[in-house]
Formats: structure tokens, C-alpha cells, sequence
């Protein structure tokens, strides 16, 4: 009886002792499955692989945000069927797509990449410590024959102006996990040169002078011929008026119908030399006797 009573005080001090290791034990295992980075392998065709953790995006561009972010949705979905050979993931909910590696000098080690993902939490998805931005790279199983970009010295980082700035904006929490969206700003454009513009002013300055003689000229001709044809005008009222004045078979001026009861003689006679009266017919001469 007395061995029973010890026995179970034993269990009874012992079992919170064991609960709050396994506890503890299962908080760590959980803590520690959460980012982890996937092993680099040599590529495959068909399936997405990782290929390391990188400072640099390299010749990547931002495809899009998601809080279900992961290697699926990102390199096997949206880059994979959007045609591209390489995917990449940042800040837990970014994902990346290009057909190059980043640089091979921004190469990092993985354990870099630390970000749980915001879809799978379990998984990396970038990371970022230092003021440096790390993306975890895959290759999407589209094509083995992958190079790296160029390699270049700028690595991306939270301030300052260069290539590769980044800018944080806001956060999401996913699954428990807070990932933070990032702003790239795009490079300014290259400023045209001096010479061009001088050539399109010049170019400019021509075609307003070709323009403005044609319509020079144009206002010329249209003037000449619309004199031309005033004077044509003119001449054909003086024509018209001439032969109304002037009827064919005539020698000149008016022509006068004779009155049948003027005498041919008095006809020829001037108007000044008399006049006839409108009562006596002058058609045939009148005898008149008179006393001799």
C-alpha cells in the first residue's frame, strides 16, 4: 500500500515535468521548420529547382504579390506558364520571373533565405537581414541551358539610390508569419544627346520653308490665272458688244431702217437741211403747176 502511494506521487510530479518538455519540444520542431531554404540541385526538366539564394534579382522582374505565395504558385504556376525559365521569391509574398540567373557574385549562402513563404510558411521564400534583400531562385523545368546575368557589385539594399534600392512599403501576416512588400524603382531613362535634337530642330526649320514657298507659289499661280480669266472676260463683253453694234454685211456704225414714204433723194439729204412732215407721203413726186 505504502509503495502504491509513493509511486503514484511520483507520476503525478512527474507528468508536468514531461508535458512541458514535449511542449517545448513541439514549439521547436514547428519554429523550425518554418523558412527553410530547398536544397540547390542540378536543374530538371518539368519541375521547379531550386538553384540557390541570391542578393540580386539580376535581369528579373517583379510579376506580382500574393499571400499565397510559394514555390507553386510562383515558379511552377505563374512563371512556368507565363513562358519563363527562372523564378524567384522574396519578402515571403513577392515572386520574380526572367530567363536568367541572377549574377554569380551575388550568390549567397542559403540559409540566408529565411522567409517562410506566405502561402506555405514551412518553405523560404527570400529573406532579408543587414539592409540586404536575398531571393530564393528557381529553375522553372522549361530549359536546362540557364546563364547568369552579368555580374555587378550592387547588392539590394533598403536605402541609398543606386541599382537594386528597395523601399519598403507595408506588411502582411499570413499563417503567422509577416512578410514585408518591397518597392523597386525603376532606373531613369538615359537623357537624349545634344546632337539629335539639333538635327530635329534643323530638320523642323526646313520642312516650315518648303511649306510655306509652296503655299507662296500655290497663291501666285491661283492669282495669274484668276487675272487671266478676268481679262478673257473682258474681251469676249467687247466681242459681243462690237458685233451687236456692228451686224455682218454692214461698213460701219448703226444701221437705220429707210422710211418707205421718204424720198430716195431727201433720204440722202442731211438732217439739217429740213425736215418732212408726218402728213405728207414723199413716196412719188407730186406735179405742181404754176403760172409761168
Amino acid at each position: 500500500m505504502r509503495f502504491t502511494t509513493v509511486l503514484t506521487a511520483i507520476v503525478a510530479v512527474a507528468s508536468p515535468i514531461f508535458a512541458a518538455d514535449a511542449t517545448t519540444s513541439e514549439s521547436t520542431a514547428t519554429a523550425a521548420t518554418t523558412g527553410v531554404p530547398s536544397p540547390s540541385a542540378e536543374a530538371q526538366l518539368g519541375t521547379a529547382i531550386s538553384q540557390g539564394c541570391y542578393s540580386s534579382w539580376g535581369d528579373l522582374f517583379h510579376f506580382g504579390t500574393s499571400v499565397y505565395n510559394s514555390r507553386g504558385s510562383c515558379a511552377t504556376t505563374n512563371c512556368t506558364d507565363a513562358g519563363y525559365k527562372v523564378a524567384a521569391m522574396t519578402g515571403g509574398n513577392q515572386c520574380w520571373c526572367g530567363n536568367e540567373y541572377p549574377p554569380t557574385d551575388t550568390r549567397a549562402a542559403d540559409s540566408k533565405c529565411n522567409i517562410g513563404c506566405a502561402g506555405y510558411p514551412q518553405e523560404a521564400c527570400g529573406g532579408f537581414a543587414n539592409n540586404i534583400e536575398y531571393f530564393s531562385v528557381f529553375n522553372t523545368g522549361l530549359s536546362l541551358e540557364v546563364s547568369n546575368s552579368e555580374d555587378n557589385t550592387t547588392s539590394t539594399s533598403a536605402s541609398g539610390t543606386g541599382t537594386g534600392t528597395v523601399v519598403a512599403s507595408s506588411t502582411i501576416t499570413s499563417g503567422g508569419h509577416t512578410s514585408v512588400v518591397y518597392v523597386t524603382p525603376t532606373a531613369s531613362s538615359k537623357p537624349k544627346s545634344s546632337s539629335s535634337n539639333l538635327g530635329g530642330i534643323i530638320a523642323g526649320v526646313v520642312v516650315g520653308v518648303v511649306v510655306l514657298l509652296a503655299i507662296a507659289g500655290g497663291l501666285f499661280f491661283f492669282m495669274r490665272r484668276r487675272k487671266n480669266r478676268e481679262i478673257e472676260e473682258e474681251h469676249r463683253r467687247n466681242a459681243a458688244v462690237s458685233a451687236f453694234m456692228k451686224p455682218p454685211g454692214s461698213s460701219g456704225g448703226y444701221s437705220v431702217d429707210t422710211d418707205a414714204r421718204m424720198d430716195p433723194v431727201m433720204a440722202q439729204r442731211r438732217l439739217s437741211s429740213g425736215s418732212i412732215a408726218d402728213n405728207q407721203d414723199y413716196s412719188r413726186r407730186i406735179l405742181r403747176v404754176t403760172n409761168a
